[in-house]
């Protein structure tokens, strides 16, 4: 149940986050939370975060992104530290980006270090 409550928390928070900065347009969310395993670097991790980074400059179906490292003080991230939000106009630019090239090379890089993934689209509501 924590776990649950958790994910619950970190969703909702980053949902206000975005909804904030685009209260006058609908747009379909991509959630990403990662779990890196115990043994990879920091560099490994930077390495991931800096692949994740240029996907918006490489898709151009992505209309805004954003990221960050969880610090919540409440301990309920289940380990999932990082969090990457990226907003679509529709299912038809989320459906682009799912195989294009550049986000399984990014697939790619992640691979050897991760040990959880949670993903969570949903419709931006008022």
């Amino acid at each position: 149940m924590k776990k649950i409550i958790g994910i619950i928390f970190i969703f909702i928070i980053a949902t206000i986050i975005v909804s904030a900065n685009h209260k006058d347009t609908k747009m379909l969310r991509h959630v990403v939370l990662f779990k890196f395993k115990d043994n990879a670097t920091s560099e490994q991790v930077k390495q991931v975060e800096d692949a994740f980074r240029k996907l918006p400059s490489q898709i151009r179906e992505i209309k805004d992104f954003e990221w960050g490292i969880n610090n919540s003080p409440e301990n309920l991230n289940q380990g999932l530290t990082h969090c990457f939000f990226l907003s679509f106009e529709n299912e038809k630019g989320r459906d682009a980006y799912l195989p294009h090239p550049a986000h399984k090379a990014f697939g790619a890089v992640l691979k050897p270090y991760l040990d959880k993934v949670v993903v969570f689209d949903y419709w931006a509501k008022d």
